[in-house]
């Protein structure tokens, strides 16, 4: 088997562990891809704030596609290069749209430089340490931004991702990374997927000479345009449906495995 130019991989469920460590193993076959000469890129939901701990795991080198495309960030200066955000008219329009059909969703905006909730967003996980009062919708929805959050108190993800999709999908691309009743929302045409083939064509690198892993819906664009597409053995069942292979488990390092696997040594 040809070894690939380029490896793009999720981190959150894929190669992140369940503690949310980076295995020793995950770092080294990290370090076999570059030794190989070819490129490896983190292509994530996280927003930048989010990446610093997998950076230092990895030595900050390369760079992050971020917040689902929509930014991307030198993981050597720890700066967003390149941004693909929603506009303002996108954003009031959609929160407009799901506040009128889906009573009781709260809004979140992530921004270039940080996030900002409205007044009734439920704030969790790592977030919950923050401290920014809340702001107004029409303040939230101001400026441009990378991501809008949306979370029901009720509604799993999948079941809110089918909403909003039939809702305003012509207007943004929504997706979800978690179960945790929250749905992504992008600019529209903006996903893992395009601006991955975006860096891969200033690069010289063709779909077929990509492979690609990943754990949850916001990671199905990206799977499906890599030439070869891997999903973690806890991947979501839709995930694991669409893919070429699957792998252990990120708490097992099957994306790991897998590079070492693809990327001999003597």
């Amino acid at each position: 088997m040809t070894p690939p130019r380029l490896v793009a991989t999720d981190l959150d469920g894929t190669t992140v562990r369940s503690d949310y460590t980076v295995s020793t193993r995950t770092v080294q076959a990290f370090a076999r891809v570059e030794r190989a000469g070819a490129m490896l890129v983190m292509v994530t939901g996280r927003p930048p704030r989010w990446i610093h701990p997998v950076a230092d795991a990895v030595g900050h080198r390369g760079v992050a596609i971020c917040a689902n495309g929509a930014l991307v960030y030198d993981l050597h200066a720890e700066r967003v290069i390149r941004t693909h955000l929603m506009t303002a008219a996108a954003l009031r329009e959609t929160v407009a749209v799901l506040t009128a059909a889906l009573p009781g969703l709260g809004f979140a905006v992530e921004y270039e430089e940080g996030v900002r909730y409205a007044h009734d967003y439920e704030v969790s996980g790592w977030d919950q340490r923050r401290r920014d009062q809340p702001i107004g919708l029409e303040e939230l929805t101001a400026r441009p931004a990378a991501k809008l959050l949306a979370r029901h108190p009720e509604l799993d993800s999948d079941a809110l991702l089918a909403k909003a999709a039939g809702l305003v999908g012509d207007v943004v691309l929504p997706t979800h990374s978690n179960g945790n009743r929250l749905i992504e929302m992008s600019a529209r045409g903006v996903s893992k997927a395009s601006t991955l083939a975006e860096l891969c064509g200033e690069h010289g690198i063709d779909a077929a000479e990509v492979v690609a892993f990943g754990d949850m819906p916001n990671d199905l664009p990206m799977l499906m345009w890599a030439g070869r597409s891997y999903a973690v053995a806890n991947a979501h069942p839709e995930v694991l449906a669409a893919v070429d292979h699957t792998v252990a488990g990120n708490d097992d390092d099957g994306v790991a495995q897998t590079i070492e696997e693809l990327f001999p040594e003597a």
